[in-house]
């Protein structure tokens, strides 16, 4: 069992990850797909940089720095986490499970929302983002879920034994889980979601409507926010809320990073990694 599990490797995650392995944590980072921090071309505005730094450059530079402090880095796509009777944590990958003592969320804050007309209007009103808070509304009802790799399996997995009927529905995209397959897939992409007061219908570009119950969506990989509403975690403006030490109301919880919202800048990630780590090295010391 580890004793902090991080996940996300961008300026948070790692600098959470330096701050818990000086402190003689065992601790493992978790990370998967890109990171926002190496789309922007040029940072010059960051503490010691005098010619400014690429975000790829800075973002890669973090990686071996950790590697360097034989810091355990693990490149897996995170689908939950499971509270355990005693309190401790699973995490739960791909392909495998890891067990910790508490957990860093650091995943920055990834917008899974896809662009179609009438998404925003609809949610929690038949458009869901979490199959297991909010699938039991659909019990025997028609369902779709929006995505197309394990992300959308995984939620897809959690509606079966709930819902009368489970589409997956890629918005133009390819099947990446070939396990998808089990289900009824519809490529096609989607303009508008209809409804008097609730979710009624999908209608596809091609002006075919499908009749549809609820929508969940898993685009993309499960993002820190997704981890947090199936988990009670709370979340104030598409942010995770923290107190002073980085702490959620769960215990053993921490999140940073663009996840928490405010300031989305390194220097910002760098602070509150540095605090989630030691809040997280406190937290099991105690």
């Amino acid at each position: 069992m580890y004793d902090v599990i991080i996940i996300g490797a961008g300026p948070a995650g790692i600098s959470a990850g330096i701050y818990t392995k000086r402190a003689g944590a065992n601790v493992l980072v978790l990370y998967y797909g890109s990171s926002e921090l190496k789309k922007a071309g040029r940072i010059d505005n960051y503490y010691g940089m005098v010619n400014g730094i690429s975000g790829e450059e800075l973002y890669f530079n973090g990686i071996e720095q950790a590697k360097n402090l034989e810091i355990e880095l693990m490149e897996k796509e995170v689908l939950d986490i499971d509270i355990n009777e005693d309190f401790t944590f699973e995490v739960n990958t791909t392909d495998e499970k890891f067990s910790t003592k508490s957990i860093i969320i650091a995943t920055g804050n990834k917008k899974i929302r896809p662009n179609i007309n009438g998404l925003a209007e609809y949610e929690g009103r038949g458009v869901s983002y979490c199959a297991i808070c909010d699938g039991f509304f659909y019990k025997s009802k028609s369902v779709a879920v929006i995505g197309n790799g394990t992300f959308a399996l995984n939620e897809a997995s959690s509606l079966e034994s709930i819902a009368s009927g489970i589409r997956i529905l890629t918005n133009g995209e390819d099947i990446v889980d070939n396990d998808l397959n089990k289900y009824e897939i519809d490529k096609r992409k989607i303009s508008k979601i209809y409804g008097e007061g609730k979710v009624e219908s999908i209608e596809f570009e091609d002006g075919e409507k499908l009749n549809i119950d609820g929508i969940f969506i898993a685009q993309g990989i499960a993002s820190g926010l997704n981890f947090a509403k199936k988990l009670g975690i709370v979340i104030e403006n598409d942010s995770i809320k923290t107190d002073e030490n980085m702490k959620t109301n769960i215990e053993g919880i921490f999140a940073c990073g663009d996840l928490t919202g405010g300031l989305l800048q390194v220097n910002k990630a760098v602070y509150e990694g540095a605090k989630a780590g030691l809040g997280a090295v406190k937290f099991i010391k105690e």
